[in-house]
């Protein structure tokens, strides 16, 4: 089992709002094989509080216009140091990169596919 293509197009607007804000290393991996829970799994770091809530407004923003679509629930807002969107299908972190660094959420994920997010081709790059 793959990913629904419903998953991936709104993982793919996520992370073009969350490269529109300037987020770094955007990346998404199909789960769907792994968890019952989502099909896909987007993380977006940013380097500050202000941003990591900007990032996420941006997403939530986005999503709703372009998919109308709206998270179940949202998790970490007050604090900005990482935010949980939980879309049902979709599940996206985006934090703060000290935070990131610390758990290393992608070694959760390795042996999973990434999602092409089709991101112009510096965003990608570090």
């Amino acid at each position: 089992m793959t990913a629904l293509q419903q998953s991936i197009d709104e993982t793919r607007i996520a992370a073009a709002a969350a490269d529109r804000m300037k987020a770094e290393d955007i990346v998404a991996f199909d789960v769907s094989n792994q968890m019952a829970i989502c099909d896909t799994m987007l993380v977006a770091s940013a380097s500050n509080e202000r941003q990591v809530l900007a990032v996420a407004e941006e997403i939530e923003k986005d999503l709703a216009l372009k998919a109308q679509v709206h998270p179940k629930s949202r998790e970490g807002i007050a604090e900005a140091q990482w935010i949980l969107l939980d879309y049902g299908d979709i599940i996206v972190h985006v934090m703060h990169e000290e935070a990131r660094g610390f758990y290393n959420l992608e070694r959760l994920w390795r042996d999973c596919p990434q999602v092409d997010l089709e991101l112009p081709q510096e965003a990608t790059q570090e």
